[in-house]
């Protein structure tokens, strides 16, 4: 009896759809960063302080902390268009970048980063096909947070 469940488990398993499972890595704004489309390979994130300072007569001058300073984030992945996503996925990106809103970052995870505006995007193409098509492009985009101010909160927007 126990052999009989066990073939008919096995049976199952190699009879069943595989499982397939879509990973998002993270999502700025309503686009997703996944294998399918950008799959990134690092993020770095800058954060800084600021901490003016005043010069005094005899003595080291004297700094006051006033508040967060810049935060930036630098995304740069590697994309095989025969595998992964494609230029059409960076040229969404740089849709959303012309259009010059701060979109919020999460990652997959569900950690929120907070709002960003993407100042940047690069991109180098390598390893051509006969068409002129390449087969890998590397690309960095970078971001850096907003925070909204409450005039644009109070503010309606558009709606297109």
């Amino acid at each position: 009896m126990n052999l009989r469940n066990n073939l008919y488990q096995a049976a199952e398993r190699l009879l069943s759809p595989p499982v397939t499972y879509t990973s998002n890595l993270a999502s700025l704004g309503m686009f997703v960063f996944q294998r399918t489309t950008l799959p990134y390979t690092g993020l770095k994130r800058s954060s800084k302080w600021r901490h003016p300072s005043g010069s005094r007569v005899g003595a080291r001058p004297v700094s006051q902390f006033v508040g967060p300073d810049d935060q930036t984030i630098s995304i740069d992945g590697v994309l095989y268009p025969e595998i992964t996503g494609g230029v059409p996925s960076l040229d969404q990106l740089i849709k959303m970048a012309d259009e010059g809103d701060a979109w919020p970052l999460i990652e997959g995870n569900g950690y929120l980063y907070g709002n960003f505006v993407i100042e940047g995007i690069d991109e180098s193409r390598s390893y051509f096909m006969h068409d002129g098509t390449a087969r890998r492009i590397e690309f960095t985009i970078e971001l850096k947070r907003r925070d909204p101010d409450l005039q644009d909160l109070a503010q309606p927007r558009a709606v297109e």
